[in-house]
């Protein structure tokens, strides 16, 4: 009879290895995954040292308490090995699952005729043995020394990446180095304000990886991968909505940081600014206060072509800012980063004035 006192510790951590493996290639341990690879294949392998040298102590059981129990084990194993071969994101899911048979048929054959003729185990062995050296040795040998540059695999000839340059205005935030000191920040700034729409920019300056995960749901708002050393991640804000985001770094967990996104104030120009009355609003609000770094938002909602220009009608354009023609329904946004009071008007409607405060 087995020993079922291996066995059962035996295929429990194997399912508990298959489990993990699949947690882990499926991308969703997204805060320790190299981790969770490591930890994970080691214990799937105890698990299987456990339940070979449980079969080997006492041979197959046949007892109903064996069926049941290798039932249920192999349900477990199988559903986390169909999901892990469909719905994981890994490119080497069928290669890591040749390699596991290609252990596995050798070990299950061995293992059969140790038990029912164990006179031949040792010639068996040794065939299987050499034979896998054999195969190792010829694949590198022909590989290295015999084989064309490609090495039995296609090689696809990429073109260069140019640096993409963001259109939206760019909030930079650095990755400082010294990470492993507790107590000092660790993305600089720490706490950031960016406007929503723009473009927040990390740039690694240290020496070792890091990555810019949410931690709130472990990196499904955003997660940039490994950021190597001089690399950079950049995060488009817009489908962002205002409100707090808080980040750590899935390779060292303890760093983290926050920023803030923050809506734009907004200008309406409302209907009938075209026309020049004592009671009409041309611009709603016609002043509005905001701080260094915020954006507003002009948006036309009148049914004819008016701008946002700033200056005045008396001295003209300043170039400050220009929204050119809005035709009804555009919108225009300016982000403001400098202190101080920037009247504007509508060049086409010059009744039509407005003012922003920056402090």
């Amino acid at each position: 009879m087995s020993n079922w006192d291996l066995m059962m510790p035996g295929m429990g951590l194997t399912a508990i290895g298959l489990a993990g493996l699949t947690l882990s290639y499926a991308g969703i341990a997204h805060t320790f995954i190299d981790g969770m690879h490591a930890l994970t294949g080691l214990t799937m392998f105890v698990g299987l040292i456990f339940l070979a040298v449980g079969i080997l102590d006492g041979g197959i059981s046949t007892s109903n308490r064996a069926k049941a129990t290798t039932l249920v084990i192999l349900s477990i194993a199988l559903g986390f090995g169909m999901y892990a071969m469909t719905a994981n994101t890994s490119n080497f899911t069928v290669t890591i699952a040749g390699i596991l048979l290609a252990i596995a048929f050798p070990a299950i054959v061995i293992a059969y005729l140790a038990m029912k003729h164990p006179t031949i185990v040792k010639p068996v062995g040794t065939i299987v043995g050499l034979a896998s050296a054999i195969g190792v040795v010829m694949w590198i040998s022909f590989g290295i020394f015999a084989a064309p540059d490609t090495y039995m695999i296609p090689q696809n000839i990429e073109e260069p990446v140019k640096d993409i340059v963001p259109l939206e205005p760019v909030y930079k935030i650095d990755i400082v180095p010294e990470f492993s000191v507790e107590g000092k920040p660790n993305y600089k700034p720490n706490m950031a304000t960016v406007p929503q729409g723009h473009v927040i920019q990390w740039t690694n300056t240290d020496s070792v990886s890091h990555t810019v995960t949410s931690s709130e749901d472990f990196g499904e708002t955003f997660d940039s991968g490994l950021v190597d050393a001089g690399d950079t991640f950049t995060l488009d804000t817009k489908d962002l909505q205002a409100g707090r985001y808080e980040y750590l770094c899935g390779v060292h967990p303890w760093m983290g940081a926050t920023f803030v996104i923050k809506e734009p104030g907004k200008i309406t120009i409302p209907k009938g600014a075209a026309t020049p009355s004592d009671e009409q609003i041309y611009y709603d609000p016609e002043s509005i206060s905001v701080s260094v770094g915020d954006s507003i938002l002009w948006e036309n909602v009148d049914d004819t072509l008016h701008t946002a220009t700033s200056g005045s009608p008396d001295t003209g354009a300043d170039e400050i800012f220009d929204s050119d023609i809005l035709s009804a329904g555009d919108t225009y946004e300016f982000t403001f980063t400098d202190a101080g009071t920037f009247d504007y008007y509508c060049i086409l409607h010059p009744w039509m004035t407005g003012t922003v405060k920056v402090e």
